[in-house]
C-alpha cells in the first residue's frame, strides 16, 4: 500500500517506485537499478544510501558553478519573495529584462535581441522557425529557402524540428518518417579523417566539402546549424582550429544564416564564455541553455541579429508576428538563477581561474591515451573525452552493445565518481569550479577503470 499524505516513503519505496513509475530519458528502463540523489555540495553529489561521488558530468553538462552555490541559492529566494512566474506572452519581469539586457552586453557582437525559452532544444526549435519565418518576410523575401544544413553526427535535441537537423542515428533513425528536409556535411573529425587528409590540411578539407554543398545548394538553404568547435553528442568531435571561422564566411557568402548551438559549449566550457569567441564569429542566431542558469533551473535563450529582428515587425493585421512560444519561457526564478550565475563568473573570476584546470586535464589524458585500448583522447578547455577501441591500429570500435563506457564508468561510480558515456567514449565535463585534486579523482577513477575493463 502507498503510503497517506503524512508518512514518508521509505528507501526501499522510493527505489520500487522509481523502477517502476518514472521513465527515464535515454535508459532503457528493462536494466535501470536506481540512482537516486538527495543532496548537493559544489562539486559532490550525495545518493540516497549516504554515498558521496564527485559530479564528473555537470549534471549532464549543465552545472557551472558547483551545487547550492550560496550566490545561486539566496537569488532564487530573493526571487520568491517578489513572483514565481509571469508569462513573457504580452507581459514582462524586471528580472528577465535585466537578464536579456546582461546577455546582449556579453554576447558575440551584432546579437541584439534574446527570445527566451525553455532548453536546449527548444532554443534550437526557436532558431530553426525564426530563420524559415525571416527568409518569407524580409524586404526581397526567399521563399524557397526551405531545407537546412547541418553536420554528420549532430545532435541538437529532441524535438521534431532539433532532430531533423541532428544527424545521430542511433537516437533519431526511429522519427526519419517525421522530419523535414536537411542537407549534411561530413563532420570535421580529426580522429577518423579520410585518407590522403591530416590535421595540417583537415580544415582545408572539410571546408571544401562544405563549399561544395552550398555552391549547389544555397538558393533553397535557409540556415546551417552547428555546434562551434566541439560535437557534444556525436562523441566530444573536436574540430579543427579555423573551421568554425571558414565556416562563417562560407555561409556569409552564400546568405545562408550560422545557428551556432551552445547549448553545450557555451558558458564558459572552452575556456571562454562563448565558443565562437575563440574564432572572433558572430553567428546570426545563438543558442543557449544548459549552464545559462549554472545546471540550477529549465531556461534558454535564442539570441537574434538586428536584421532578423526586423523582418518580424509589422502591424497587427499584416501578421508577421513569430507565433512561437513557452509557458515557462523567461521564468523569473530561472532569470534570476541566471543572473546571479553571471554575476559568480565575474566575482570568482571563473574564466581567469581556468587554465591550469584545463592543464591539468590535458595531461591526465595525455597519461590516458597510453593505454591499450584507447584510440583517441580529445579536448577543449574543461572538456575531456576518452574513446575506446577494439583496435588502435584500424580504429574499430568496440560493438555498442558490450557497452565498455558504461562498464569504466561502473568502475567510476564505485570509486566516488558519477559519469556517463557516449557509446564508446568516456565524457569527462565536471563543473567549472571543479579543483585539481578533485579532477585528479575523476581521472584517476577513468584511468583505473579502463585498465580494470581490460582485464
Amino acid at each position: 500500500m502507498p503510503p497517506s499524505s503524512l508518512e514518508q516513503p521509505t528507501k526501499e519505496q522510493l527505489k520500487a517506485w522509481d523502477r517502476r513509475l518514472v521513465w527515464h530519458a535515454f535508459t532503457q528502463m528493462a536494466e535501470y537499478e536506481p540512482l537516486i540523489l538527495v543532496r548537493g555540495e559544489g562539486c559532490r553529489l550525495f545518493d540516497i544510501d549516504g554515498h558521496e561521488y564527485i559530479d564528473g558530468t555537470s549534471s549532464l553538462w549543465c552545472n557551472v558553478h558547483g551545487h547550492r552555490h550560496p550566490r545561486i541559492d539566496a537569488a532564487i529566494r530573493r526571487q520568491l519573495d517578489e513572483v514565481a512566474h509571469v508569462t513573457l506572452l504580452g507581459a514582462s519581469n524586471p528580472t528577465t529584462i535585466r537578464l536579456a539586457r546582461r546577455l546582449v552586453d556579453i554576447a558575440p557582437e551584432g546579437l541584439e535581441h534574446v527570445f527566451f525559452s525553455d532548453d536546449g532544444a527548444t532554443a534550437v526549435e526557436v532558431a530553426l522557425k525564426m530563420a524559415f519565418q525571416y527568409w518569407r518576410q524580409r524586404s526581397d523575401p526567399r521563399p524557397q529557402k526551405t531545407c537546412y544544413l547541418a553536420l554528420g553526427e549532430a545532435y541538437h535535441g529532441d524535438t521534431l524540428g532539433s532532430v531533423s537537423v541532428g544527424g545521430v542515428e542511433r537516437f533519431h533513425a526511429m522519427f526519419k518518417p517525421l522530419l523535414f528536409e536537411c542537407l549534411r556535411v561530413p563532420p570535421p573529425d580529426l580522429y577518423r579523417m579520410p585518407p590522403g587528409v591530416t590535421r595540417d590540411n583537415a580544415t582545408c578539407y572539410y571546408l571544401a566539402q562544405l563549399e561544395e554543398v552550398l555552391a549547389q545548394h544555397h538558393e533553397r538553404i535557409a540556415a546551417m546549424v552547428v555546434e562551434p568547435l566541439v560535437q557534444a553528442a556525436a562523441g566530444m568531435i573536436v574540430h579543427p582550429p579555423g573551421y568554425l571561422r571558414g565556416v562563417r564566411d562560407l555561409t556569409r557568402k552564400y546568405g545562408v544564416l550560422l545557428i551556432a548551438d551552445e547549448v553545450a559549449v557555451g558558458m564558459g566550457r572552452t575556456g571562454r564564455m562563448f565558443a565562437c569567441e575563440h574564432e572572433g564569429v558572430s553567428p546570426d542566431l545563438l543558442c543557449l541553455a544548459k549552464g545559462l542558469t549554472g545546471g540550477y533551473l529549465p531556461l534558454a535563450a535564442t539570441l537574434a541579429t538586428e536584421e532578423i529582428w526586423n523582418a518580424f515587425l509589422g502591424t497587427y493585421a499584416e501578421s508577421k508576428t513569430f507565433f512561437h512560444g513557452h509557458t515557462y519561457g523567461g521564468n523569473p526564478l530561472g532569470a534570476a538563477a541566471a543572473l546571479a550565475t553571471l554575476e559568480v563568473f565575474d566575482e570568482e573570476k571563473t574564466l581567469e581561474n581556468l587554465p591550469p584546470k584545463i592543464a591539468r586535464l590535458g595531461e591526465h589524458l595525455d597519461r590516458i591515451r597510453r593505454l591499450p585500448p584507447v584510440g583517441d583522447c580529445r579536448q577543449c578547455g574543461l572538456i575531456g573525452a576518452v574513446e575506446l577501441v577494439r583496435d588502435r591500429a584500424t580504429k574499430e570500435p568496440f560493438p555498442w552493445a558490450e557497452k565498455r563506457g558504461w562498464q569504466v564508468c561502473d568502475h567510476a561510480r564505485r570509486e566516488g565518481v558519477l559519469l556517463r558515456p557516449l557509446g564508446n567514449v568516456i565524457v569527462i565535463f565536471p563543473p567549472l569550479s571543479i579543483t585539481l585534486d578533485e579532477l585528479d579523482r575523476i581521472c584517476t577513477a577513468v584511468e583505473r577503470g579502463i585498465q580494470q575493463m581490460t582485464k
